[in-house]
């Protein structure tokens, strides 16, 4: 994956967030899930092979508390989210460089992006749940 921020401190609404991730890149540890994944029945990663997120608003609700609107595309499916992250620290890092650290989740229906494939269990239920948890953990370098 790969992305940018802008981080104002001063003014954090002039804040913005841009991140593409390869959707073929996903990696569960089981690679029969994986390829099942990356198919046509959930992220049909030969048409679709990015997953993007766009900032649309930064907002500071506390002092090292953000919410950040955007809009999550999947599949060439578009829609908004808002996702709080909590600013954990600054450092610098082996390199020199100033690193902000933020860490963030958010929990998505995966069926509002057209990812419906699922199977019915011999016992009830489905196979595969309609909600989806995301966790961030973000480092941001700042750049002269």
């Amino acid at each position: 994956f790969e992305g940018t921020a802008h981080l104002d401190t001063a003014d954090p609404t002039a804040s913005r967030v841009e991140l593409r991730i390869d959707a073929g890149s996903l990696d569960t540890g089981q690679s029969d899930r994986d390829a099942h994944l990356r198919s046509a029945d959930f992220l049909d990663v030969e048409q679709f092979p990015e997953i993007t997120f766009v900032s649309t608003a930064v907002e500071q609700t506390d002092d090292d508390e953000y919410t950040v609107t955007g809009d999550v595309t999947i599949k060439g499916q578009t829609r908004s989210v808002a996702v709080d992250f909590t600013l954990t620290g600054s450092a610098l890092d082996p390199f020199g460089n100033t690193r902000v650290g933020f860490e963030g989740a958010l929990a998505l229906k995966r069926s509002e992006w057209g990812l419906v494939w699922n199977a019915a269990l011999e016992t009830g239920g489905v196979l595969v749940s309609d909600k989806v948890q995301l966790e961030f953990d973000v480092s941001i370098i700042k750049q002269a």
